[in-house]
């Protein structure tokens, strides 16, 4: 459990006992309802990882995009609605190159554009899967209702295959872009779970990929 949704509860726990105690149980029943929201939403289980060399889903939710990127890679877009697990993970090991925050628009993260021009936190992840160099980028990005990004790593971390790297707050989007040395496993329409699902499988390529 994300320690803000224990902030969250309590201070809607304590303000339904006030209209409780003023008027009576009836008139709290929304505020009971709002915290049992929050304690569901700030939900923060274990899983267990994907085998394989592979890169995990960093986001629980629906996958609304693969697309082929100019370099001859993909980008895979996850949608996550408010009843998704939004406590977010790195696809692979490896080491934090880049966070960059972006300022943006609160468009519905389930638009295309949304990826481009609402508000966002990039990261740059420099790893070896399967003995192979690679980067991966993706990108925590806000949406209509989601107005916060919390990132709990900074540039120079050294992460493990599904480490937490922070959360997104009631409802947003996940991008993620591989390189073409990766063959994408997912498809549009398909639920995805963080790091249980994998999305990408490193292909079985002889030359070292470059991360320059």
């Amino acid at each position: 459990m994300v320690v803000d949704g224990i902030y969250y509860a309590v201070g809607l726990l304590a303000g339904g006992a006030v209209v409780t105690w003023l008027l009576s149980w009836p008139w709290a029943v929304p505020f009971y309802i709002l915290a049992a929201f929050c304690l569901n939403f700030f939900r923060d289980p274990d899983r267990e990882i994907a085998p394989g060399p592979v890169a995990v889903s960093p986001a629980d939710g629906a996958v609304v995009a693969v697309r082929a990127t100019e370099d001859g890679g993909n980008q895979i877009s996850i949608f996550l609605n408010v009843f998704d697990v939004h406590v977010n993970r790195t696809p692979i090991a490896g080491t934090l190159a880049c966070v960059k925050y972006q300022k943006g628009q609160f468009l519905a993260a389930n638009r295309a554009d949304s990826s481009d021009v609402n508000e966002q936190n990039i990261m740059i992840v420099d790893g070896s899967v399967g003995g192979r160099a690679t980067r991966v980028v993706f990108k925590q990005i806000a949406g209509l209702i989601a107005r916060r990004i919390v990132c709990y790593k900074q540039a120079g971390d050294v992460l493990a295959a599904g480490e937490r790297i922070g959360l997104m707050k009631f409802g947003s989007r996940m991008d993620v872009f591989l390189g073409p040395e990766w063959e994408v496993l997912v498809r549009v329409g398909q639920r995805v779970l963080a790091v249980s699902t994998a999305i990408a499988r490193m292909k079985n390529v002889e030359t070292e990929i470059s991360i320059g």
